[in-house]
Parts: structure tokens; C-alpha cells; sequence
């Protein structure tokens, strides 16, 4: 049985990759098909697909299929706090980094 630490680390592992963040913030303002995001993202439709399945594994987004379109939609609009605490503490490290180059 998965501890607590386990299932949260696979949320975290699945947000792990530059593309998966970029696929989220896509998808934090509508459903989009796979057809959609792959030219929005400049992905190959194979490399999109690799990163849709971890995040669909994961829970963080769910899929349907419309006819030959396939939708994305993500599972919970609390995971925008996940990214935005991260985006946020990481502007503070840049902003430390600029300033100790600065002294």
C-alpha cells in the first residue's frame, strides 16, 4: 500500500518536466484536444503524448475521447497552487541571485 509521502511524490514527480508544466498552464484556462496542444507547444505529437500519459497516470489531468479528438482537462484546479507557489519561490531565488551578482 502507497504511504501518503509516496502518492505525493509521484504529483510532484509528474510535474517534474518543463513540458508538463507548459501542457498545465495550456490547460488552465480551457479543455484542449491533443491536436491543440501539440502545435500551441511545437511538440511532436509522440513526445505529447509521453508526457499527457504521466500526467493522466498521475491524476493530475483527465482524458476523454471526442470521435478522433482526444481531451484534456485537468483533475483538480488546485494543482495551479502547486505551480504558482513554485513559480513564486522560484522569482525569489532569481531575485537573491541578482542581487548577491549585484554586491
Amino acid at each position: 500500500m502507497k504511504t501518503s509521502a509516496d502518492l505525493k511524490a509521484e504529483i510532484l514527480v509528474a510535474l517534474a518536466h518543463p513540458n508538463r508544466i507548459r501542457i498545465l498552464e495550456l490547460l488552465r484556462k480551457d479543455t484542449m484536444c491533443n491536436c491543440e496542444l501539440a502545435p500551441a507547444l511545437e511538440l511532436e505529437q509522440s513526445n505529447l503524448s509521453r508526457h499527457l500519459k504521466i500526467l493522466v497516470q498521475a491524476g493530475i489531468l483527465n482524458s476523454w475521447k471526442d470521435g478522433l479528438r482526444v481531451n484534456f482537462k485537468v483533475s483538480d484546479d488546485r494543482i495551479f497552487k502547486i505551480l504558482d507557489v513554485a513559480a513564486a519561490i522560484a522569482r525569489r531565488e532569481t531575485e537573491k541571485k541578482a542581487e548577491a551578482l549585484e554586491a
